[in-house]
């Protein structure tokens, strides 16, 4: 049975659609970095998850070619996220989406070095005949953080987000949004086969102690 990290790490991934304070420990991603409407029809989001996929499904078939990856075993590619902000705003304005500033990003299993990655990179560029040299190795460390199972369409979250500023609120913390800890989404469906109403994205906020 192949690993898949939203049944071992279901704290993160499969949260209550409830506010909840959880500690995210440091991992390892594939990025794709970028700015504008990400319903733009053969804009740079949409270019930029073909990057992601393509060097992801790399590094996951990796073990059927003659590149070897030390510790390496089968996995479930995990799922989607994005780490979103616009200039000039406190938190994320829904209705210009033009303005958004992005991190797409996937998650990598710990076993995959820099050194692999960029075996990937340099072997999905050649395989697939798509530039993927906008592929950054990143680490990401989100630390304390608020979240939640949001249900519905993407315009509909400042709804959640509402209940998570009031959650914190209640229990002594604060937004801790930045330059560095961002809007953050993890999306748990697959937006071209569910009906919007039936999306369910991960919300998740940094947050520090009220002082």
């Amino acid at each position: 049975m192949a690993f898949d990290f939203k049944k071992e790490y279901k704290e993160f991934y499969m949260p209550k659609n409830k506010p909840e304070i959880v500690n995210v420990p440091p991992a390892n991603y594939i990025a794709v970095k970028g700015k504008g409407d990400p319903n733009e029809t053969g804009g740079a989001y949409q270019q930029a998850m073909s990057i992601l996929y393509s060097v992801a499904y790399t590094l996951k078939m990796s073990y059927k070619t003659d590149y070897k990856i030390d510790g390496f075993f089968e996995y479930v590619v995990p799922p989607l996220e994005g780490f979103w902000w616009q200039e000039g705003t406190d938190g994320v304005n829904f209705t210009d989406k033009s303005a958004f500033h992005w991190i797409s990003v996937i998650r990598l299993p710990d076993f995959v070095t820099k050194k692999d990655f960029e075996w990937a990179v340099e072997t999905a560029t050649k395989k697939k005949k798509l530039d993927c040299s906008s592929a950054e190795f990143l680490n990401i460390d989100e630390g304390l953080c608020v979240q939640m199972m949001h249900l519905g369409p993407f315009d509909d979250e400042p709804a959640s987000i509402a209940l998570m500023d009031e959650y914190l609120a209640e229990n002594g913390y604060i937004n801790d949004l930045s330059s560095t800890r961002l809007h953050h989404e993890i999306y748990m469906s697959d937006a071209r086969r569910v009906a919007p109403e039936k999306w369910k994205t991960v919300i998740r906020h940094p947050i520090k102690e009220r002082e």
